[in-house]
């Protein structure tokens, strides 16, 4: 990185040497869309940046964004670290418990309400005496709308200058345990972290390749906030596209052709699951057999999907079946794994074409630095690691040994070549009325390897032995009044426990697989905004029909 070269003066290069080249598309219904060029992007951000400083807010203020991705996260952003502040973001889909607490904990000044789905449950959750603006695309509230602000005010002039130790994300976890933590990140952190990330695309797909990317993942998760909004920032020739909604998706993939996509397993086993929909997977096998039809078939699978443009696909935020990956490989895609925390700005390790193994998350990025405690546990120290817990110091002393490394939190191991391959999470591991421990992590990923399987937990804390519980993939659920059907869903199950439990050690092997009676989801509160599982939230649930389960003879039990 240049000295003292931060992401705002990357930002100011491209408003100069850019400003008609197109930087964010807004998708706005009907096939409709909106462009913004660099300049557009600017002039929107410095005038709300002027009616920011109006406000006479407190030095280091902070902001919170509750919004669905769209053209306005990032301005409002910008606009944000231009007044002064610091951006609090806050996962759209959250309820108002944790809406409320991170205001609160936050102290945020202000609030921009932007494109949401569930705001009538959310709305009670902004106190009254808390200024709130409506981005374009926000649904009907009594604040005041973004444009009518900006079509009044003056752009902010000059080239304002951040501290390298100014905190310019306030990152609250997602709390697949417990109470949202506050990350923070300063610029200097977050600018050092998005030029690696940027290095690191610049090789994988060559520098002179000018990326498209659809940004959906939630912009309140690091992943995407690292990844696509801050790698953008400090490039200047990424073009961005929005997706509209769920409905649209295929759609809106196929206006962006991206050339880079990164997503979660949960959604790439979606995809996979799609396909299948269409085409019976013993087909499809045989004809991805078959050399020269092979090729053929698997680009035809990948342009149905909007994804045959992409010359680098990614899977992060959770650990991904290998069989998964070995699947959109055989399609052409050269799916490959990653692995990062909102401690480090998500910027920790990554596969490359020559260093990548099925399975493993890669190796460490340049300026990272990893160690294995002598109980498996992953410390690292990233160019991206955060300031500490906002208002926590407390935890800042648990998480950081003591000469600066970070504890994961996660357990791994390496290869000789270096890569790293997760093995699951520390405080996950349980142990059975045998005194035996069980990482539930790599016996979830050969559950979910299989089709018919869309999520699984592995847990049975005291018992005897362990059981898995299985949400069924979403395109078989609604068949299930078949009867048929059902006793055929029951006997692959019964033959994938055998399977299952033939990979594992005595100790690991499961009782039964139990089938959800209802798909886990971020509004049942079973999936963190992320799509990771909340496994003390689906015990608690499940607990009380448990000794049932076990009484029962029954290798698959419907719950």
């Amino acid at each position: 990185m240049a000295a003292n070269k931060l992401m705002l003066d990357y930002v100011y290069e491209h408003e100069a040497a850019q400003s008609g080249r197109i930087f964010l598309t807004q998708p706005l219904g009907g096939s409709q869309v909106k462009d913004y060029t660099w300049a557009q992007t600017m002039d929107q951000a410095r005038r709300m940046a002027t009616h920011l400083k109006s406000r006479g807010l407190e030095p280091g203020f902070r902001i919170a964004i509750l919004s669905k991705n769209c053209a306005h996260f990032f301005i409002a952003e910008l606009a944000i670290w231009l007044a002064g502040g610091t951006t609090v973001a806050i996962f759209p889909t959250e309820t108002a418990e944790t809406i409320r607490f991170v205001l609160e904990h936050s102290g945020a000044s202000l609030l921009f309400v932007g494109k949401l789905d569930q705001w009538d449950h959310q709305a009670a959750a902004v106190p009254a005496s808390l200024p709130c603006i409506a981005l374009p695309l926000a649904p009907s509230t009594p604040f005041e709308p973004w444009d009518a602000i900006t079509a009044r005010t003056a752009p902010l002039t000059g080239r304002v200058a951040r501290a390298a130790s100014d905190i310019a994300i306030l990152m609250y976890t997602s709390g697949s345990t417990g109470q949202p933590k506050g990350v923070m990140h300063s610029f200097a952190g977050a600018t050092a972290a998005s030029l690696g990330m940027h290095q690191f695309l610049n090789q994988n797909i060559g520098a002179a390749v000018e990326r498209r990317l659809l940004s959906y993942l939630p912009l309140a998760h690091i992943f995407e906030r690292a990844w696509i909004e801050c790698t953008a920032l400090v490039d200047g020739r990424t073009h961005i596209f929005f997706a509209e909604s769920l409905d649209t998706f295929v759609q809106d993939l196929n206006r962006a052709r991206p050339n880079v996509f990164m997503s979660v397993p949960r959604l790439w086993l979606k995809f996979q699951q799609g396909v299948f929909h269409k085409m019976q997977a013993p087909k499809l096998d045989r004809l991805l057999r078959i050399p020269l039809l092979g090729r053929i078939v698997g680009r035809k699978v990948l342009r149905g999907l909007g994804l045959d443009q992409v010359l680098m696909a990614a899977s992060g935020s959770a650990p991904i079946p290998p069989d998964l990956i070995a699947w959109y490989r055989r399609l052409g895609l050269n799916l490959m794994e990653g692995y990062g925390m909102t401690e480090d700005f998500a910027y920790s390790h990554a596969s490359t074409p020559a260093f990548t193994a099925t399975g493993c998350v890669g190796i460490p990025m340049p300026g990272v630095e990893v160690r294995l405690s002598e109980e498996g546990e992953i410390l690292l120290k990233s160019p991206g690691q955060m300031v500490g817990y906002y208002q926590q110091p407390e935890l800042d002393a648990e998480v950081f040994s003591a000469d600066g490394f970070f504890r994961t939190g996660d357990k791994g191991e390496r290869d000789a070549n270096g890569l790293l391959r997760l093995t699951g999470r520390v405080k996950e591991l349980f142990k059975t009325s045998k005194g035996k421990y069980i990482a539930p992590a790599p016996i979830e990923n050969l559950l979910n390897a299989h089709p018919m399987i869309e999520l699984s937990m592995v847990s049975g804390v005291g018992q005897p032995s362990a059981y898995a519980m299985v949400v069924l993939a979403e395109t078989l659920r609604p068949r299930l009044g078949d009867a048929e059907v059902r006793a055929g869903v029951e006997r692959e199950l019964a033959q994938l426990l055998k399977n299952v439990n033939a990979e594992l050690a005595d100790y690991e092997q499961l009782r039964m697989l139990v089938v959800a009676q209802e798909p886990w989801s971020i509004e049942n509160g079973y999936l963190t905004p992320t799509m990771k599982i909340r496994r003390n939230r689906i015990e608690t649930a499940v607990h009380p029909r448990m000794e049932s389960w076990y009484a029962s003879k029954d290798s698959v039990c419907w719950s």
